[in-house]
């Protein structure tokens, strides 16, 4: 069984259709990655498999559990993690508390801990901030976690956001446009990072991407979208030389 399956997903909102008959299969431990042109439907798509936006049709199963329609917490419990186009991190908070708050769903002491600060409270802490440390020394900033969460530089502030996606333990990590606004250097420190991850905690991970260059040097499959729908779906070469993706990107005749 794939870890996630996408079946005919589609979504409304008023007159209009902006995504239909998605589909998708996921093997973990694998790249994907979801392109398109602007307003193709690829945020629409990963706001579904989230829970942001419960779809008109269509069915998202996950490891074997149908997610369909489920809140962004349940999704998150179940195992899927994402970071968002504009970094949505607190940014008065540390940066390790920022990662913190990526386990909230994992948290197993109970309210009366937290009130108390008892011993229970006191080592569920100790092990929380142990798995922060661990997890910002393989993003390279563990040496600021004390830092104000603004104080990092934008690319930094990008490894943190996926830093505390990963703090939730997920089966599948979502990244909406990870390299948007970065140098070619931080964006090549980045592909290198997303490949780090995927082999360290052996996760799937499903990206859009603008950056073709970034796409195209580390994703196994690709997915194109135009207007909602599927056009091409393939390895990076017959992705890259589809008719029909060349002239969804560059306008022109399909044949």
């Amino acid at each position: 069984m794939a870890l996630l399956e996408v079946t005919n997903l589609g979504i409304s909102f008023g007159g209009l259709q902006a995504v239909s008959g998605f589909h998708l299969t996921i093997e973990s431990g694998h790249l994907y990655g979801l392109i398109g042109p602007n307003g193709a439907g690829k945020t629409t798509a990963f706001n579904m498999l989230t829970g942001m936006y419960v779809p008109s049709q269509g069915n998202i199963i996950l490891d074997g559990v149908d997610i369909t329609g489920k809140s962004p917490e349940f999704i998150s419990k179940a195992g899927i993690a994402r970071t968002f186009q504009n970094i949505r991190l607190f940014k008065g908070m540390s940066v390790l508390d920022n990662v913190k708050v990526g386990m909230h769903n994992r948290v197993t002491y109970g309210m009366w801990h937290g009130i108390l600060r008892d011993k229970v409270f006191r080592e569920r802490e100790r092990q929380m901030d142990a798995r922060a440390m661990e997890l910002l020394e393989v993003f390279g900033i563990a040496d600021k976690a004390d830092y104000v969460a603004s104080q990092l530089p934008y690319g930094e502030q990008r490894k943190l956001e996926i830093c505390r996606a990963l703090a939730s333990d997920p089966k599948l990590l979502l990244l909406d446009e990870p390299a948007a606004g970065m140098n070619p250097n931080e964006t090549l420190e980045l592909r290198e990072t997303v490949r780090k991850v995927r082999d360290d905690f052996n996760i799937a991970i499903l990206l859009i991407e603008h950056d073709m260059k970034f796409v195209m040097g580390i994703c196994e499959d690709i997915t194109v979208l135009e207007y909602g729908k599927i056009i091409a779906h393939g390895d990076p070469d017959s992705v890259s030389n589809d008719p029909r993706v060349i002239a969804a990107y560059l306008g022109g005749e399909e044949d």
